[in-house]
């Protein structure tokens, strides 16, 4: 750090000479040199040598975050990262893990990649990397070493229960996380395609035609695409996937920014390859971003049918610019408008209460109107045309899936289970869920009911009030009915805890596939989609006024 004074000195010099038509350029001029002047004297007179590197980088994110979540920066060493949001590569080994106590865990390996191949499987405790302990590393610092050049390879000790520890070599390779895990029929006569798409990477639009074109092989006539759980990605392959349904030159999306060049419009660019067939999809509130302009373009033109539960509200436009060094930065560049006019943006980053992000209030919401007439609102997110809401976890099933207790009860049971039955058919028997509880009530963990906490704070309210002591009898009588009851709750949750359950053991037989064809058992919202691609009167009443 004895350069930094010379260094920030001549980034200043730069800046200077460049032109701020778009800001005050003397406030920006003022606040380098007053950064200039702290690591100035960070570097003469802290108590210790300072790191570089640690306090940059915090400097740059503690800025950033007061932007918005998705204004990021990525230092040359998580470079990684960015490949994999960008293009669902990155160099590695093909596993998702999990911290659990003070060691992490492979939490899932896909299949065909090298984690899967060098024998590991979920459940899998990591001790060491090339010698390294791994003991009390943070998950991320694990994924680093983990990830690496295509063909480099490193010496992995891990602890299998009731396995004993192991050491094996494993050799990385290029993974493509697929954009689509999962298509198929999913009606009994086999007209009704669907489509499960977890990302819109650079290949999400190539990916969709492909399975398009196998299920139309097969028969299919309707199709279901599965947009839940899909965070976003890129702008174009948005327009894209849109462009199979609706014609070529179609309006898509409308961005406008603080800076004129980024009011832009993205039409459709390509012929479609059916403008008829009836389209479902389905959203969730874990949907965003690319997810929202397909779900929300499609809904405007009214060319789909959108089924399930209000999607997140992101209608903000990120632009990855090249920094020196190896390094990136994504950056919040405009707003995004669908076909009717509206922007999905739910949270105001630019007016902040006290430090708190607050949703556009209910008083500047506006009325847009679809193709074909119907109503829709911006500001929201998309609301779906058909609203099936999936159950809420309740406190315990949370406790359960946080704590680890159902991974380590699948694990338990993959290894002394070698063959299940099919992802599609497999369910947890009674025995199996007896099981399970009598594992859950050896666990050592506490958690208290939504109601209980409630109550606890009406308490707090009537002891400031004075009538703690009016209601104390009965208070403790309520108290005992909502107190969290493992035994009590594990009967009452027993469905869901169940639905979980069966996942998370599919998984270690069949993978991502498996998971997701087993959850079509329990899926409403899926349902709900078939019955309506079933009734072809409702189906296109759905698109009217």
């Amino acid at each position: 750090m004895r350069n930094i004074y010379a260094i920030v000195f001549l980034f200043l010099f730069g800046i200077s000479n460049t032109s701020f038509s778009q800001s005050n350029g003397f406030e920006v001029i003022k606040n380098l040199e007053l950064i200039d002047l702290i690591y100035m004297n960070l570097d003469k007179y802290y108590v210790d040598e300072p790191k570089t590197g640690e306090i940059s980088k915090a400097a740059i994110d503690a800025m950033l975050v007061e932007l918005d979540p998705y204004t990021v920066y990525y230092h040359e060493s998580n470079i990684e990262d960015y490949r994999l949001m960008t293009t669902g590569q990155y160099g590695g080994i093909g596993a998702l893990i999990r911290k659990s106590g003070e060691y992490v865990f492979i939490a899932e390996p896909y299949e065909n990649m090298p984690a899967q191949k060098a024998g590991l499987k979920a459940g899998d405790k990591i001790l060491s990397i090339d010698g390294r302990s791994m003991k009390s590393v943070d998950s991320d610092v694990v994924s680093d070493a983990l990830k690496g050049a295509k063909g480099s390879s490193f010496m992995l000790e891990y602890e299998r229960p009731n396995g004993g520890v192991n050491t094996i070599k494993v050799e990385r390779d290029e993974i493509k996380v697929p954009d689509v895990p999962y298509f198929g029929m999913v009606d009994e006569k086999g007209k009704i395609g669907y489509i499960k798409l977890t990302s819109f990477t650079q290949t999400a639009s190539k990916s969709i035609k492909s399975a398009y074109d196998e299920l139309s092989k097969e028969g299919m006539e309707k199709i279901i695409l599965d947009l839940r759980g899909n965070g976003g990605g890129l702008l174009i392959e948005s327009i894209d996937i849109v462009n199979f349904f609706v014609d070529k030159d179609e309006v898509i999306v409308k961005t406008k920014g603080r800076i004129e060049d980024e009011n832009r419009i993205y039409k459709t660019r390509n012929s479609p390859i059916d403008l008829e067939i009836p389209v479902v999809v389905l959203v969730d509130g874990y949907s965003a971003s690319a997810s929202e302009i397909v779900s929300g373009s499609l809904q405007d033109l009214d060319r789909g049918v959108i089924i399930g539960s209000t999607t997140f509200g992101k209608g903000l436009v990120q632009r990855t610019i090249d920094l020196k060094y190896g390094a990136k930065m994504k950056l919040t560049i405009a707003k995004y408008y669908t076909p009717s006019g509206r922007c999905v943006q739910k949270l105001d980053y630019y007016h902040k209460n006290n430090g708190e992000v607050d949703e556009v209030p209910d008083s500047l919401i506006k009325i847009f109107h679809t193709k074909n007439g119907r109503e829709v609102i911006d500001g929201r997110g998309i609301e779906p045309d058909i609203r099936v809401e999936e159950e809420n976890l309740a406190r315990l099933t949370a406790v359960l899936m946080g704590e680890n207790i159902v991974f380590d009860f699948a694990t338990n049971f993959s290894q002394a289970n070698p063959e299940i039955a099919s992802a599609k058919e497999f369910q947890i028997t009674d025995k199996v869920y007896k099981d399970f509880k009598d594992y859950v009530l050896k666990q050592d963990f506490e958690y208290k009911t939504a109601t209980q906490e409630y109550l606890e704070r009406v308490l707090e309210t009537a002891k400031s009030e004075g009538y703690d002591q009016k209601i104390n009898g009965e208070f403790k009588a309520l108290q005992k009915v909502v107190s969290a009851s493992k035994e009590d709750d594990l009967v009452l949750f027993e469905n869901q805890i169940k639905e979980l359950l069966s996942n998370e053991i599919v998984s270690r037989y069949y993978y991502q596939e498996g998971r997701v064809v087993n959850a079509f058992q329990d899926d409403e919202p899926l349902k709900k989609a078939i019955e309506v691609l079933n009734d072809n009167a409702k189906y296109k009443s759905l698109l009217k006024p």
